[in-house]
């Protein structure tokens, strides 16, 4: 246990080594960009990447585990109305940024960003160093990834049209073949691949990793062939941070403050607050690789920040927490505040 703790950073800076691995993928494809037959090689792996991971999600969420936790509909409800309702909302009223902080391309992958799920292991892990409802929290972020599988690519076609790179029928028959089949082709064979997962999760844990840096090399070497990069000056950067910045202390406080206006106790309160605030890296990149095609390296670079951004505060905010007074109804959880701080859908297993 300790000599897992020794790989981290200092815990008032939470970039994990996935995260340095990602930036170094960009900075990979900015400098050697598949071109020609190789981008058509990339583009394919990525293809079979992206459908292998929409498996290995299916393969791994219970779905008895997730209807167990349907006792809770209110807490699971509020978090689905966070995550695919008030984060959307808010994503369309970013359309007024446009031009004067955001370009047009930005901007829809700040509302893409808006549009994808919450995460399941670092809700579990804040929820758990604040000493929240860490159930409350698996069954949330369950509930969510399941349902984004579906809402996510839905609610892309009614919001960002023809701005999702030419968003089309064409574009939601690759969803059901890439993402829907490959999940409930996973949820059907469960039963016979669970115990499978579960002895080798290290080593697919791994794959799942590899694959999602394989979608963004690909995404972000059509960027740099297409030359779409020109469009991101330092300005419009620090300004997408800003509206990120933005987002994250809005949805932190609506989360807290509005869970305590609906009678919910400090322990489901923490659960709403991590699990309603946060979207999923994992899940999104290969969403936006399927709905954006040549264009998904300018769509993923506002969830990529905003991912990297919530995990840094939400961290220090989890340990504020932890330091309030124990409530009576308190469980004992010495043993989960283990969990790793990483994303999320890359082990969906609970």
């Amino acid at each position: 246990m300790s000599r897992r703790r020794t790989l981290a950073l200092p815990s008032w800076l939470p970039v994990d080594a996935y995260i340095l691995a990602l930036i170094g993928t960009v900075v990979l494809a900015a400098l050697l960009p598949a071109r020609g037959t190789a981008a058509d090689v990339a583009g394919g792996a990525s293809t079979g990447a992206v459908a292998l991971l929409f498996f290995l999600y299916g393969a791994r969420l219970s779905t008895a585990e997730a209807l167990d936790g349907l006792k809770h509909w209110r807490l699971h409800l509020t978090v689905l109305a966070c995550t695919f309702l008030i984060f959307p909302l808010l994503g369309l009223a970013s359309g007024g940024l446009v031009p004067y902080v955001l370009t047009p391309e930005l901007q829809a992958g700040f509302l893409f960003l808006c549009l994808v799920p919450s995460t399941i292991q670092s809700s579990i892990a804040f929820t758990s160093i604040a000493r929240g409802n860490v159930p409350a929290a698996i069954c949330a972020g369950s509930f969510s990834s399941l349902t984004g599988i579906l809402l996510t690519p839905l609610l892309a076609a009614l919001l960002l049209g023809s701005t999702g790179g030419g968003f089309s029928a064409d574009s939601l028959l690759k969803i059901v073949l890439q993402l829907l089949v490959p999940f409930l082709a996973g949820q059907f064979l469960r039963r016979w691949v669970g115990g499978f997962l579960i002895r080798h999760k290290k080593v697919l844990g791994l794959v799942d990793r590899g694959s999602i840096l394989l979608v963004v090399y690909t995404a972000f070497s059509e960027g740099m062939v297409a030359g779409i990069w020109h469009q991101v000056t330092p300005a419009r950067l620090g300004g997408l941070l800003a509206a990120e910045a933005v987002l994250l202390a809005v949805m932190l406080a609506l989360t807290w403050y509005g869970a305590r206006r609906l009678g919910f106790g400090r322990e489901d309160r923490i659960a709403i607050q991590f699990a309603g605030s946060k979207k999923s890296l994992a899940a999104g990149l290969p969403m936006a690789s399927v709905l954006f095609g040549a264009h998904a390296s300018l769509a993923v670079l506002p969830l990529m920040l905003f991912h990297q951004m919530q995990l840094m505060v939400c961290a220090v905010i989890a340990k504020r927490r932890s330091r309030d007074p124990e409530p009576e109804s308190a469980r004992n959880r010495e043993d989960a505040g283990s969990v790793p701080v990483s994303d999320p859908a890359v082990t969906v297993t609970s």
